[in-house]
């Protein structure tokens, strides 16, 4: 089991009338027609790590781990995300959420998370259920979210909220130079346990909590009525306050974290755009006019990497920035690749190959750097910019690498989509274990 549970007792602006956004899900099919929202808070004034919720991990802005799992859990009838910021509006937006814009008075250092949900739940009376998860939740996968609103739409609990196991023995806190002697909070050092003979205690995550609209409006409580726990195994409980956090979480999240319902096992087929990926983007000229460009041999090793993982690898030029026919000839033989010349919408080209392989785009990883490759990064199954690629083209990307093009970008990628297949490779192979053992 991932988990336990138990009992203890569109691109709009909120007030904005318009059609569903993207990140609008389907409805329970259990004939209950509460609306259920999800939100996010994401104020813009982070002490520990400034605009912590927007910085890339993992190749991906911190909030856009949350709403990928609150959108592809199909839970919720509206997905926002609470901020006073632009840049954070701008990127929550690009995660397809909606937005509520929340107010001076909710955007204190004082403020509470309460204050600001009883503003966003004044403005959308339509919301019966919240859930507030939280941002720096990256292991957060659907099925938590599922299986912890099951408590309330079909147990009849008021309120639901993540916790975590913990195993560490407490002791009381003395101040210096006050002769008083601390003692044990929750262990008999007499009859000090072992791990495996102690349950451990139960300590609220953080992650998430489902509340009925009346409990906040009429009780002032995220938690209260009717309340339950659902409990959340370790390895998916990440804390990430201060910068020395950040790559730990960063290991953590490629270990354990949400990739989105398309397994990435699937990945036959690479395109990789040569100038702006694999080079800097740069061509050199010598004095009698050859073309030349320099690649990184980080990059080449990230080429090997996938051909040996069985993923075919086709480099791409552009008709707009094409390459002499002789050097893109040397480039091929050198790296043991097709090289391709796209035009203009560059998906139009390469559906025809795809087709031939008999594959769909969902098997295809793509990295490209420019606003033509957009279409490409958004029907990919992988998809990749470098860290200096335009805006327009990180916004479509499913992952953004920290290294630059013609740097370790590709290197970085190769890495992700092998991490990934053996990521799956190994829960289809614990899937069968669960199978066959039931």
């Amino acid at each position: 089991m991932s988990s336990r549970k138990r009992v203890v007792g569109g691109n709009q602006r909120n007030g904005e009338k318009g059609s569903a956004t993207a990140a609008k899900g389907k409805r329970l099919q259990t004939g209950d027609k509460q609306h259920k929202a999800a939100l996010i808070l994401a104020r813009g004034g982070s002490k520990g790590i400034p605009l912590k919720n927007v910085k890339t991990l993992a190749g991906i802005p911190l909030i856009g781990w949350v709403l990928r799992a609150a959108v592809d859990s199909e839970l919720f009838d509206s997905v926002w995300v609470s901020t006073d910021h632009d840049h954070i509006e701008k990127v929550a937006l690009s995660c397809g959420a909606r937005i509520h814009r929340r107010s001076a008075e909710v955007s204190k250092d004082s403020s509470t998370s309460l204050d600001t949900i009883q503003e966003f739940l004044r403005l959308n009376p339509e919301v019966d259920i919240v859930c507030n998860i939280q941002a720096t939740s990256p292991c957060l996968h659907p099925f938590h979210l599922k299986e912890a609103l099951q408590l309330i739409t079909e147990q009849g609990y008021d309120s639901v909220f993540a916790v975590v196991r913990r195993h560490h023995f407490r002791w009381q806190e003395v101040k210096n130079d006050s002769g008083e002697l601390t003692r044990p909070l929750n262990l008999d050092p007499h009859n000090r346990p072992r791990r495996q003979d102690w349950d451990g205690e139960l300590c609220e995550s953080g992650s998430f909590y489902f509340t009925q609209r009346e409990l906040i409006e009429e009780q002032g409580l995220l938690q209260g009525g009717k309340v339950a726990y659902y409990e959340v195994r370790p390895e998916y409980s990440v804390d990430i306050d201060v910068d020395i956090d950040w790559p730990v979480a960063e290991q953590r999240v490629l270990r354990y974290g949400y990739f989105g319902c398309v397994p990435p096992e699937v990945v036959k087929l690479m395109f990789c755009n040569i100038s702006g990926c694999l080079t800097e983007g740069r061509i050199f000229l010598s004095v009698s006019g050859e073309e030349m460009v320099s690649i990184n041999t980080r990059d080449t090793a990230g080429i090997r990497i996938l051909q040996k993982e069985g993923v075919e690898v086709m480099l791409l030029t552009s008709s707009l920035n094409p390459f002499e026919k002789a050097l893109s000839q040397k480039v091929s033989a050198r790296l043991g690749c097709e090289v391709l010349c796209v035009g203009e919408q560059p998906l139009d080209d390469l559906e025809t190959l795809v087709k031939e392989r008999k594959l769909s785009w969902r098997d295809v990883a793509f990295m490209g750097n420019d606003e033509i490759d957009v279409q490409c990064l958004n029907v990919a199954g992988l998809s990749a910019v470098p860290s200096d690629a335009p805006v327009l083209a990180k916004n479509a990307a499913k992952y953004i690498c920290t290294a630059p093009g013609g740097k370790g970008a590709m290197l970085e990628f190769a890495e992700h989509i092998r991490l990934q297949k053996r990521k799956a490779k190994s829960q289809l192979e614990q899937d069968r274990i669960d199978l066959t053992s039931s």
